[in-house]
């Protein structure tokens, strides 16, 4: 199992709602189809968005950070996120679930 994490720093905070809403429409609805899909997490905090996505491979999560990438550019959403990304990929090493059931 993969995981890619990406950071976004300097957020515009007036548009979190609207990226919010954008990554639940358009931006999950196609990562969710990729081969190898096991999840993904959006997490808001002090002027940072940072999300996880969990798949198989690690050429399945690296096509998950070209199709981000993309979306940003066509959702027009540069001004809302600044700054590039910090991302970090790699193997997931150890982990534990139980069933998680997140309501947003």
């Amino acid at each position: 199992m993969h995981a890619t994490v990406r950071r976004y720093e300097g957020i515009d905070q007036s548009r979190t709602a609207e990226l919010t809403k954008k990554v639940d429409e358009t931006l999950m609805p196609n990562l969710s189809k990729l081969p190898g899909f096991n999840g993904y997490f959006l997490i808001e905090g002090e002027g940072v968005v940072t999300s996880i996505g969990i798949f198989d491979t690690s050429t399945q999560a690296a096509e998950s950070s070209r199709i981000a990438a993309d979306w940003v550019r066509d959702e027009k959403l540069e001004g809302a996120l600044p700054n590039p990304p910090k991302v970090t990929d790699g193997e997931v090493i150890a982990h534990k679930s139980d069933r998680l059931n997140v309501v947003a």
